[in-house]
């Protein structure tokens, strides 16, 4: 009679093996998060590069499409990749495959140079009473329930690039508005929101820090209502 029980456990043991051999080791993790962040860097000295002596505050104008997109995908990538890093070793730990890292970091950044385009096709040079509104407004959505819904996604979904970066699109646009309301050229509130952005993406919710960050950029859109001239940058030079 021929032994089931050894042979299933065979089956088993080399299904299993199998299964091992596919997840990537730590070594193959390590250098994932050692590129996504990487390129991160990179794209932080580009952007800087670049962006010197370009802002104007709310009187910043964004130039060709072709030169603020280049840029812009660069700033997305300096901006949110640190944050992204889990979710691209979350993605390529659950495939096995470390080649489907290009694609994950591709398509995600295809997600906020479309964001991007539309930003610049609505954007104007504006005054200070359109700023102000859109930080109150940015402030505000930092304590709906669809900023919680897309903060929670943008820290758990893995599952593609495009989709990982629709969620975010949803929990960071407000922030992203506020850059575009302040200075989109500006290094300090890039600098500024790239932070949040960052802290929101590995933190969970917390009702002890959020709601005061949002009543801060609030305060924030009111100081710019009512002394715009107090708000370093926001003015253009004279």
């Amino acid at each position: 009679m021929p032994d089931h029980r050894a042979s299933s456990a065979s089956t088993v043991d080399t299904a299993g093996s199998a299964v091992a051999a596919s997840r990537p080791d730590a070594a193959t993790t390590v250098a994932v998060l050692a590129g996504t962040l990487g390129l991160a860097a990179a794209a932080w000295v580009v952007a800087v590069r670049q962006m010197r002596g370009m802002d104007m505050g709310i009187a910043t104008e964004l130039g060709s499409f072709g030169s603020f997109i280049a840029l812009w995908v660069a700033m997305m990538a300096a901006m949110m990749l640190p944050g992204a890093a889990p979710a691209v070793v979350r993605h390529v730990q659950a495939g096995g495959r470390v080649l489907t890292a290009p694609l994950f970091v591709g398509c995600y950044l295809a997600v906020w140079t479309l964001v991007g385009a539309l930003a610049y096709g609505v954007y104007r040079p504006h005054g200070s009473v359109a700023a102000a509104a859109v930080v109150i407004a940015a402030g505000a959505y930092e304590l709906t329930p669809v900023k919680r819904h897309y903060r929670r996604r943008c820290r758990e979904s893995a599952r593609s690039g495009v989709g990982y970066g629709l969620c975010c699109v949803g929990s960071s646009i407000g922030l992203m508005l506020m850059l575009l309301a302040l200075g989109v050229m500006s290094i300090a509130w890039m600098s500024v929101i790239a932070a949040v952005v960052l802290a929101q993406k590995l933190l969970p919710a917390r009702a002890a820090i959020d709601v005061p960050l949002a009543l801060a950029i609030v305060g924030l859109g009111v100081l710019i209502a009512v002394a715009p001239s107090a708000v370093p940058g926001l003015m253009p030079p004279m």
